[in-house]
């Protein structure tokens, strides 16, 4: 009896060993850090979406009047009305929409909660059902779900109906600043470029740079994402090209047209 004891003990701990390298390996694995980092990774996706927003929309409009034979400070002067407008503007569209997002999770999670309190029995139905729906067996799907509503069951019920965490909202202010930042200085480049001592060249130094920027962010932007870059790259080329193209050419029959 002593023996058989001692065996299941030894097995236990070389499978409790064995778990534990497994679950290393899975913290370890990329899949498992791209879950973990997702939402702090959020705000700098949109920080870089921020800066292509910036880059082309900039682009455009500085290249749009230069194509119009402006001064060099009417050039400059519509650049950081183009910098100042759409950097607020950005902030201001990124802080309404975080705070309808936000507004409406917690008045979601206050619902559930008032639910949760006055129908217990019928919220742990309702919990197993969505884990009958994934594939489990109704004992199997109601154990998890009276287990998970023993821990937290307002947490447990927010992630299975609703897809949020009721531990961690967005923050509005966060999302306003860092889109501000980012179209700001997205804005600056295009911006330094046509403004630059290079009058006889500003065209194609802004073209330039804007392209080299956009290569650049449309790279980073797929790598946080975990998408291939090539794709990105070309895409965020072309849409900045066609942009600049389009609006020089609309810049230049205009002024043409006044003169």
């Amino acid at each position: 009896m002593l023996a058989h004891r001692l065996e299941m003990v030894f097995i236990y701990e070389m499978a409790k060993t064995k778990i534990v390298k497994l679950d290393e390996e899975i913290i370890a694995s990329q899949e498992f850090q791209r879950s973990a980092m997702a939402a702090k990774l959020n705000w700098l996706r949109a920080g870089v979406l921020g800066a292509n927003d910036g880059i082309v929309s900039t682009a455009g409009l500085v290249l749009g009047v230069a194509g119009a034979s402006a001064s060099a400070s009417a050039i400059l002067v519509a650049g950081v009305a183009a910098t100042v407008a759409g950097s607020i503007s950005m902030a201001g569209g990124e802080y309404t929409s975080v705070s309808a997002q936000r507004d409406s999770e917690i008045a979601s999670l206050a619902k559930e909660r008032a639910e949760l309190k006055a129908y217990p029995e019928r919220e742990l139905r309702e919990l197993a059902w969505f884990y009958e729906q994934k594939g489990l067996s109704l004992e199997l799907a109601t154990k998890v779900a009276h287990e998970l509503t023993q821990k937290d069951a307002l947490k447990a019920h927010a992630e299975a109906e609703l897809g949020i965490d009721s531990g961690a909202h967005v923050s509005p202010g966060q999302a306003a600043l860092s889109s501000f930042v980012a179209f700001a200085g997205g804005s600056l480049l295009p911006l330094l470029a046509v403004t630059g001592p290079w009058t006889d060249y500003q065209i194609p130094v802004t073209v330039g740079a804007v392209v080299i920027s956009l290569a650049i962010t449309g790279y980073v932007g797929a790598k946080i994402g975990g998408a291939k870059s090539g794709r990105a790259i070309l895409r965020n080329v072309v849409v900045s090209i066609l942009t600049m193209g389009i609006t020089y050419a609309i810049g230049s029959l205009v002024g043409t047209g006044i003169a």
